[in-house]
């Protein structure tokens, strides 16, 4: 099923499009259509056993070697990477076709959602939330945000790209970069933001979540990729290994979110509006975010079906490793675990409402005086 863009030659293979192509009518496959449903339910059927067998989720997450839980080791990688199975590292070539949404992505992304989510968390949780939220789990909570907002989502995004119509190739090259980027760039970052906190910064335990969490699974599923490539009818079995391993993918994160809802039981039930307060930070950063690269990408003129994946990358999260580094870094039992584990209850409604936004903006982004002088980049996509 092999297409060829309309003006320029390009060839979108079948690997590019088989990231979005596992999804029903509506966009959606089922898991991720119910994502928030089921991530509620792992919620309850989590504080269910942290109360009643609370030393058997205990011992669970005593199971640590160099300060990292096995089980959930194992289920974060069950996690990665099948979604990192599905980045052709090969695209990132083809950033220069649409350098400038790109450049827009990146900035976004790595100059301003970390930043702005610790401002935003020192102004609500540090300060306005303060006195609802427990003292000790103050900076624990900052931290978590600020690990949420510094890893871009590498996964959903081919889904949400799908939804706006958006240019494959550009996703994909798109998200291939930031997977480069994080090995470089997630310790840094986020070690620089939480001493600019005033948060004790564990650099060989960030250091080892950056080894363990991000550069060992993309070696691994860009071995594993290009095996499969290599084989008779390579696309196809990358394209059946993928779609076989997507729910399990899915299931090890409801899973980890039920050993992480036991260890907080307690708290949870002694202040259930956490969860609400901690959305808060999280729900603005989303709609700040995703609203600059999208006007940004207007003013210099980016097609839209550049823009719009533009958008949602600038916004989501890839919570997947932002879960894993908040527990490698303070432990099941953090406010930092609980911070990052919202993002995830509040992903799926909160990108749909951003992918409404964009589509029902589709005229007015192209009414734009960028547009105005050089109408051929209205359709400057494949």
């Amino acid at each position: 099923m092999d297409r060829f863009c309309n003006q320029r030659g390009y060839v979108v293979t079948k690997l590019s499009e088989s990231a979005t192509k596992d999804v029903s009518e509506d966009g959606l496959g089922f898991f991720e259509r119910w994502l928030t449903l089921w991530v509620f339910i792992s919620i309850v059927a989590g504080v269910l056993l942290g109360q009643i067998f609370p030393s058997s989720v205990h011992a669970l997450g005593r199971m640590e070697i160099a300060r990292v839980n096995i089980p959930v080791g194992i289920l974060i990688w069950m996690m990665i990477i099948p979604m990192l199975l599905k980045i052709d590292l090969n695209a990132i070539h083809e950033v220069k076709r649409h350098w400038r949404g790109i450049g827009v992505t990146l900035f976004v992304n790595w100059a301003i959602k970390p930043f702005s989510m610790a401002l935003l968390g020192w102004v609500f949780i540090r300060c306005l939330f303060a006195p609802y939220l427990p003292a000790e789990q103050i900076d624990s909570y900052i931290a978590g945000l600020i690990i949420l907002a510094a890893a871009p989502c590498t996964a959903m995004v081919f889904v949400w790209s799908h939804l706006v119509k958006g240019e494959p190739l550009f996703t994909l090259s798109q998200v291939a970069l930031n997977d480069v980027i994080m090995v470089f760039a997630f310790a840094p970052i986020v070690g620089l933001l939480l001493g600019l906190s005033s948060i004790t910064v564990p650099w060989d335990t960030l250091l080892l979540s950056v080894l363990l969490y991000i550069v060992v699974p993309l070696v691994i599923a860009n071995v594993w990729r290009k095996l499969l490539l290599k084989r008779k009818n390579g696309s196809a079995r990358l394209e059946r290994t993928a779609k076989f391993l997507h729910p399990w993918s899915l299931m090890a994160l409801l899973v980890t979110l039920v050993l992480l809802f036991g260890f907080q039981a307690e708290s949870i039930i002694n202040q259930p509006a956490v969860i609400a307060l901690l959305a808060v930070p999280i729900l603005i950063q989303v709609y700040f975010n995703s609203g600059l690269a999208y006007l940004l990408n207007r003013r210099l003129g980016v097609a839209h079906c550049a823009a719009g994946p533009s958008a949602l990358i600038g916004a989501s999260n890839f919570f997947e490793l932002a879960v894993a580094t908040a527990i490698g870094l303070f432990g099941f039992e953090s406010g930092a675990a609980l911070a990052t584990v919202v993002g995830v209850l509040i992903e799926v409604p909160v990108m749909l409402s951003v992918v409404k936004i964009v589509n029902a903006s589709h005229e007015w982004y192209e009414s734009g005086p960028a547009f105005a002088h050089n109408p051929a980049e209205r359709t400057d996509c494949c």
